[in-house]
C-alpha cells in the first residue's frame, strides 16, 4: 500500500470550518423556530419544538467541536512531478490519484470566511472532474497551484 500522503492543510481551516458550520447550523435553527411560532397560536401541537431544537443544538455543536477537527486531522496532500494524491473525508476516507498529465488548469479561490483568516482553496480541473485543497495559507495556495501548472506543462511538454 502507498505511503500516506505527507502534507497537511493549515490549521486555521479548523476555525473556518467552525464559522461555516454554525452559519449553516442556522438554518436547523430556523425549523423549530418557525414551527414554535406557529404553534405558538395553539393550531399545532407545540411539543416537537422541543426535538427540533435539539436536533439544532446537537448539530451546532458538533459543527464547533468534533467534525471540523476530525476534518482537518483527515487532509493531507502530496504534489509530485507525476501525480498529486489527496486523502480526505469523515466516516469515509477518500483517496484520490490524479495524474498531472490530465490537469488542465489550477485555480485559487478564497471566500470571505477564508479571505479574513488569509487561506485560500485551490481547485483542480481534469477533464472529467474537479478536485480542491481547501484551507491553505494564502502563500501555500500560490506554491501549490504554480508547483501543479508547471508539473502539468512539463508533462504535456513530454507527450
Amino acid at each position: 500500500m502507498r505511503p500516506e500522503p505527507e502534507n497537511r492543510i493549515d490549521p486555521k481551516a479548523i476555525t473556518a470550518w467552525r464559522i461555516n458550520g454554525g452559519l449553516s447550523s442556522l438554518f436547523y435553527w430556523l425549523v423549530p423556530i418557525v414551527y414554535g411560532g406557529t404553534a405558538w397560536d395553539g393550531e399545532w401541537a407545540f411539543w416537537p419544538v422541543y426535538p427540533l431544537a435539539g436536533i439544532a443544538v446537537v448539530y451546532t455543536l458538533l459543527q464547533f467541536t468534533i467534525i471540523p477537527v476530525i476534518l482537518w486531522r483527515r487532509w493531507r496532500y502530496q504534489i509530485d512531478e507525476n501525480e498529486i494524491d489527496l486523502k480526505h473525508g469523515f466516516f469515509i476516507i477518500r483517496r484520490t490519484l490524479i495524474p498531472v498529465k490530465r490537469v488542465q488548469h489550477v485555480d485559487t479561490s478564497q471566500g470571505p470566511v477564508y479571505r479574513n483568516l488569509k487561506l485560500a482553496k485551490v481547485t483542480i480541473f481534469t477533464a472529467g472532474s474537479t478536485h480542491e485543497i481547501p484551507a491553505l495559507s494564502d502563500e501555500t495556495a500560490d506554491e501549490v497551484r504554480n508547483l501543479i501548472s508547471k508539473f502539468a506543462r512539463e508533462a504535456q511538454e513530454n507527450v
